[in-house]
């Protein structure tokens, strides 16, 4: 299963706007809003969250220092947002995803929940673009394949509502990843 040598994107269309595929770096978006596939404490983390952090420098781990402050970590399928630092957006969009357990402890209702969530903190702010990882997928465990259709699912049924985003992004930088998401995107 290797299809990214034919292509880097894929376009969705939806009824008020557009959901894309790209292979790429989620760090160098040119987005309204990237999102984080943080942890419950929005700390600096491995994968993903370390990426995004080494590349938006330290203002975004003192903003999500000032946004935990007096409050408990996040619980799976809630995001908050915080300043962007460095990154090439307003915002960072810091979602919390699941734990894959088998898949009978809620997991895919907390990844879409991470998804919609991030989209309608977006809406609120009067973004119009958003750029997500594949939340959920590294080290938290969940199958790319069941993480894909959940993630799709949720992003469609949340553009249903938005008033101000018109584009959401899936940037992925691993080739594996890419082609599995085109394939749940058929």
């Amino acid at each position: 299963m290797r299809y990214s040598f034919l292509m880097n994107s894929k376009e969705i269309r939806t009824h008020n706007g557009i959901i894309r595929i790209i292979r790429g770096d989620i760090t160098v978006e040119h987005a309204d809003a990237i999102v984080n596939a943080s942890n419950s404490s929005l700390r600096p983390g491995g994968g993903v969250c370390g990426v995004i952090h080494n590349a938006a420098g330290p203002t975004v781990a003192e903003d999500c220092r000032r946004v935990m402050a007096g409050r408990d970590p996040l619980e799976p399928g809630e995001a908050v947002a915080t300043v962007a630092g460095d990154l090439n957006a307003r915002y960072v969009i810091h979602a919390l995803g699941p734990v894959w357990h088998g898949g009978d402890m809620g997991e895919p209702k907390a990844l879409a929940s991470a998804y919609r969530t991030s989209i309608e903190i977006a809406d609120q702010l009067g973004l119009n673009s958003i750029a997500f990882p594949s939340i959920s997928t590294g080290i938290y465990g969940y199958p790319m394949m069941a993480a894909a259709h959940v993630g799709l699912d949720a992003i469609k049924k949340a553009m249903e509502h938005t008033r101000s985003v018109r584009e959401v992004r899936i940037v992925l930088y691993d080739p594996y990843a890419f082609d599995v998401w085109i394939l749940a995107a058929r």
